[in-house]
């Protein structure tokens, strides 16, 4: 366990910890704590956190009281929606993904409901590129993705990704709710 202080402060920040990251110090710390999961998770333990695993990715998570947890629920509409258009321009969108902004832009000039997409993102954004940079930010910030070349704009997406697919493919809605939502 040579990683404590590292792993509560990413942790804290809502960071997670991916196998597949660029970052030589985060995968180092990944494996760190895959070779020693048990010592991690009795030693955050101590101070009321969990230690959660998924798959190729590490984060902390809590039992929360049902209002954090609809707090947390109103809080991943946005991603549903990401995910969506992210899942529209590349269907095998997932961790290990490679694209550019570029990538996107061109895709938009032909794919009208792409671009349909996109008008919903970020309204207080004007231009296309404007929304695709923020929705790489979005990504970046939570550590689902990661910036391989700046220049080029160049991103890799992390195995933390498949946290916010397994979060949104839960949420499951009731028929009865289902026949209120308009479409």
């Amino acid at each position: 366990m040579k990683y404590t202080t590292e792993v509560f402060q990413r942790h804290c920040r809502g960071q997670f910890i991916s196998s597949n990251s660029i970052d030589a110090e985060t995968r180092a710390i990944y494996n760190d704590i895959e070779e020693n999961q048990q010592e991690y998770e009795e030693y955050f333990k101590q101070i009321d956190f969990q230690l959660s695993v998924g798959e190729g990715f590490y984060y902390f998570s809590r039992k929360d009281a049902k209002v954090i947890t609809e707090n947390k629920l109103q809080s991943l509409f946005p991603w549903i929606d990401y995910l969506d258009f992210l899942k529209t321009f590349d269907t095998s969108f997932d961790a290990g993904t490679q694209f550019n902004l570029a990538q996107i832009e061109i895709r938009l000039s032909s794919d009208l409901e792409m671009k349909e997409k996109l008008s919903r993102l970020f309204p207080d954004k004007q231009s296309n590129r404007d929304k695709i940079e923020a929705l790489a930010n979005a990504l970046v910030n939570m550590v689902f993705a990661e910036q391989i070349n700046e220049q080029e704009g160049m991103y890799q997406v992390t195995s933390a990704f498949h946290y916010i697919e397994q979060i949104i493919m839960t949420i499951n809605i009731d028929e009865e709710v289902k026949d209120e939502i308009p479409e």
